[in-house]
């Protein structure tokens, strides 16, 4: 069944491996285009350089006018991400538009790895780390990036 979200999904897809931005890969999971595996690769001179991190994007029939849920696989400490691998960012709830596609949604989140808002903490302790102790932030950050290379 082809729908206006399977439709636009697949042209994601294409526009993904045509032109895929700088340290992110994703594709649709075992021929279901509405579930997508990806990667986001730790920028450079960060932290996270090095880093290999794996998420999950579902995506619902009303995309894109409703985002994708969006969650990390891999473990990571960050301000923003939750325990369970959930995202706080603006465009995956109230910042949402249609004309955000695959690429600049994974684009946002590795983004956020290196520049987190510790206004709006979903991990506090990464949050306080962050605004108190940046070095044990970052010393932690790479013990993550380590752990990366090892995980599933």
């Amino acid at each position: 069944m082809s729908t206006p979200s399977r439709k636009r999904l697949m042209r994601d897809f294409k526009r993904l491996q045509h032109d895929p931005p700088a340290g992110i890969s994703g594709a649709p999971h075992d021929n279901n285009i509405m579930l997508w595996n990806a990667v986001i690769f730790g920028p450079d001179d960060t932290p996270w350089d090095g880093g290999t991190f794996k998420l999950t994007l579902q995506f619902t029939e009303d995309y894109p006018n409703k985002p994708p849920t969006v969650r990390f696989v891999s473990r990571v400490f960050h301000p923003n991400i939750y325990a369970d691998g959930s995202i706080c960012l603006d465009i995956l709830q109230n910042q949402w538009s249609p004309i955000y596609d695959v690429a600049a949604i994974l684009t946002s989140i590795q983004s956020l790895l290196c520049d987190p808002n510790p206004n709006s903490p979903a991990n506090s302790e990464a949050a306080r780390m962050f605004s108190e102790n940046k070095r044990e932030y970052n010393r932690k950050v790479r013990e993550i990036v380590e752990q990366s290379w090892t995980a599933d």
